[in-house]
């Protein structure tokens, strides 16, 4: 049998054996295609909208009542209650009714047209932290606008223009323009790169679980025994199951969830082969430490937590202890994650992340180097075990 031929017959075995452990099947293709509609469901919405608040207008004047309207029309908030005084607000705020109040204090508008200091008082519920944010900023901004409003009609009283009237009230003009998260949302922010480890974690539990299997009925299914070119094979065949379920997730997910997306479409087929080869060795230098079915899963979702975190997504790597750090790059996710992130939706090159080709590089020399030594050491068993004779 030559080496291609005995690539390709551990290749097919592999996959056979995937397609017949319904567990496993599961696991390495069902699991990410359920992932992709469940993870992002809770950040569909993307925008915080319509957030409940009141409004206490105890001035009654013609400016509170246009500081009522203008927070009616914002397009964040939902006022759902406008009344005289606080208590009433209070309890209802209190019950979660409503996260945000704007408190118009009486005597505002005369202090306005007497040229005194006026206040506007807002108020929300800590509780919710997303929607308390939402409220607050929204009334301070539909306050802020009636103030530029009036202060505008001061300067147009002074000068011939009101064009000369703006460009006094804001001399120096700021335009803010998202350029990668444009939608500035939380899920177009955290799945892009949660789909890596998505990716990586169901594959090393369908792995760790299959070589589990293979350890307690003692038999691999490589016609090819544990060689080289079993090796190879077995590698192949599941880095192309990570090279499937990446190319559904940045191919087809992005595209139906409308994420930023197809910034360097080139760097980002080579990172794919990378990463997923990586996975692979990974996963089968794991897999060949256990032997049982269950203890590489409960190992797997115990640690897809730290290991999210690990890779400095949503925590600041410059905030880890040194040690994490520098051990962190021992996972293919890490490099894997800042790598995607970077390519698909920031648009970098190649050579702009040459830090983490490099670490997914070395890891993958590394995992292939102690993997391939653990395969002849298994081979070594078997063949002793074959060699002893039959009681």
């Amino acid at each position: 049998m030559n080496a291609r031929a005995g690539i390709w017959s551990a290749f097919v075995a592999t996959w056979r054996a995937m397609l017949a452990d319904k567990g496993a099947l599961t696991l390495l293709f069902v699991g990410c295609v359920a992932y992709s509609f469940f993870y992002p469901l809770p950040y569909s919405k993307e925008i915080v909208q319509r957030v409940p608040v009141a409004v206490v207008d105890q001035d009654r004047s013609a400016m509170s009542r246009q500081l009522t309207r203008f927070a009616m029309a914002h397009p964040a908030l939902d006022v759902v209650a406008v009344a005289p005084d606080l208590p009433a607000v209070q309890q209802q705020l209190w019950r979660g009714d409503i996260m945000g109040v704007l408190i118009i204090p009486q005597g505002l508008q005369s202090d306005v047209l007497a040229g005194r200091a006026a206040q506007a008082q807002v108020a929300g519920n800590g509780l919710y932290l997303m929607l308390n944010k939402v409220a607050l900023n929204g009334l301070a901004e539909v306050v802020g606008t009636v103030s530029a409003g009036i202060e505008l009609k001061r300067l147009a009283a002074g000068t011939p223009s009101a064009a000369q009237a703006a460009a006094q009230r804001a001399p120096v003009r700021l335009d803010a323009v998202p350029l990668f998260n444009v939608s500035e949302g939380y899920g177009a922010y955290v799945v892009p790169g949660v789909a890596t480890l998505i990716v990586q974690q169901t594959l090393l539990i369908g792995m760790t679980m299959l070589f589990g299997t293979w350890f307690q009925r003692k038999s691999f299914p490589l016609q090819a025994g544990h060689t080289a070119r079993g090796y190879v094979g077995m590698l192949l065949a599941f880095a192309s199951v990570a090279l499937l379920n990446c190319c559904y997730f940045f191919g087809f997910v992005f595209w139906f969830q409308d994420y930023p997306r197809g910034g360097n479409f080139g760097g980002m087929l080579v990172l794919l082969v990378l990463f997923s080869l990586t996975v692979a060795a990974f996963g089968m230098l794991l897999g060949m430490l256990f032997r049982t079915r269950e203890r590489g899963t409960q190992l797997m979702i115990a640690t897809s937590m730290p290991v999210l975190f690990l890779a400095g997504l949503t925590w600041p790597v410059d905030l880890m202890p040194a040690p994490l750090q520098a051990l962190r790059w021992l996972l293919p996710s890490t490099a894997g994650i800042q790598g995607f992130v970077a390519l698909n939706q920031l648009g970098a090159s190649l050579h702009e992340i040459r830090h983490e080709i490099s670490g997914l590089l070395l890891l993958l020399t590394a995992c292939v180097a102690i993997g391939a030594c653990r395969w002849r050491a298994l081979a070594r068993c078997e063949t002793d075990a074959a060699k002893m004779p039959d009681m």
